[in-house]
């Protein structure tokens, strides 16, 4: 009998210890959780050379979670996902801002902020999220299918052009900045909203149709139907592709800067882990990273890119500082009256 409960005694120590290393190794195997929501593309890229890198090192899995801007920032609207990172364009992310879903950022706590340039570090205020990319909104032209080479804003409403270019909607995430430019374009220092839609309304008939998205774009050049229009220079490899003799200009008034843009959603119960995410995909190493694979336009002034790694990126101090850049809050604030007014009067 008693030789029967030392066996007993032995068995149960043994299982304990099974259960412990068990348990412990359980501890290993399930890693913190950070939900992180984009755009989805290039993703064959930000999975191996972005997430899996800050996975391996934090003990964390990445969730991404994807989709166009108004839809994922209508998903943490409705507390419909459990969101802890969130990447918009300034347009968007002001929305948020303004909606007051987003956590005030320590910069102080994100060391990588005072690496990049100035017009990224606050975007939509102080206490709120840098850009991590800029993209530049100019022109692109096909130079065999123009009269003379494009060099301003101002000549998308030469007659030249006429039925042969296309312009961003109002709704679309470079459409104010468009707008911005035909009050430029009519001679107005600061926005004018009624010279704007006066030039608008000039340029009406060069336009073959406004595009929505940037693919509309890229088809319509690819098929020879539009010989230029003012796009984001990221797309312009797609241009490139099918039209090899196309070019990209930056407007002698300036291009736009475009922003995207990366914020801590206030309901995450992973904050610190969010922090630290963003200060990771501000280094040089992931900047570089994506950089050199065409992916992003870095911002981080340490990223030092050939010629060759430069083309087709919005890069260096000369390029960012001639940017222009919107008040997204003034356009957040506008923008209702701008599309209201833009379907009265130039939609036909």
């Amino acid at each position: 009998m008693k030789k029967m409960i030392s066996v007993l005694m032995v068995l149960s120590l043994f299982t304990f210890v099974l259960a412990a290393c068990s348990s412990k190794e359980d501890g290993k195997k399930k890693p913190a959780k950070l939900v992180v929501s984009t755009w989805g593309f290039a993703d064959d890229f930000f999975r191996p050379e972005v997430y899996a890198p800050f996975e391996k090192n934090h003990n964390v899995e990445i969730v991404v979670d994807s989709g166009n801007n108004a839809d994922r920032l209508n998903k943490v609207r409705q507390a419909n996902s459990d969101v802890d990172v969130i990447y918009l364009s300034d347009y968007y992310a002001q929305q948020g801002i303004d909606e007051g879903l987003f956590e005030k950022i320590d910069h102080s706590k994100i060391p990588n902020i005072d690496n990049i340039y100035d017009k990224a570090k606050a975007p939509n205020g102080e206490d709120f999220g840098p850009a991590y990319t800029i993209a530049q909104f100019g022109i692109a032209y096909n130079p065999d299918e123009v009269n003379k080479p494009i060099t301003s804003w101002k000549d998308l409403w030469s007659k030249d052009l006429a039925g042969k270019i296309t312009i961003p909607s109002i709704t679309s995430t470079t459409g104010p900045m468009f707008l911005d430019a035909a009050s430029n374009v009519s001679g107005s220092k600061e926005f004018n909203e009624d010279k704007a839609f006066d030039q608008m309304k000039k340029i009406m008939p060069n336009a073959v149709k406004e595009y929505g998205q940037t693919s509309e774009f890229v088809n319509m050049f690819s098929q020879g139907e539009i010989a230029a229009g003012p796009i984001m220079e990221m797309y312009f490899g797609d241009l490139q592709e099918a039209v090899p003799q196309a070019k990209f200009i930056s407007p002698e008034e300036g291009g736009y800067a475009v922003m995207n843009t990366v914020n801590i959603v206030k309901a995450s119960d992973q904050k610190e882990l969010a922090g630290e995410f963003m200060n990771y995909i501000l280094s040089k190493e992931v900047q570089e990273k994506s950089a050199k694979a065409k992916v992003d336009s870095p911002v981080n002034t340490e990223v030092k890119l050939s010629k060759t790694e430069a083309k087709g990126l919005t890069y260096g101090d000369d390029v960012i500082s001639s940017l222009r850049v919107l008040d997204m809050k003034f356009v957040n604030q506008e923008s209702k009256q701008w599309i209201d007014r833009w379907n009265r009067e130039l939609t036909h």
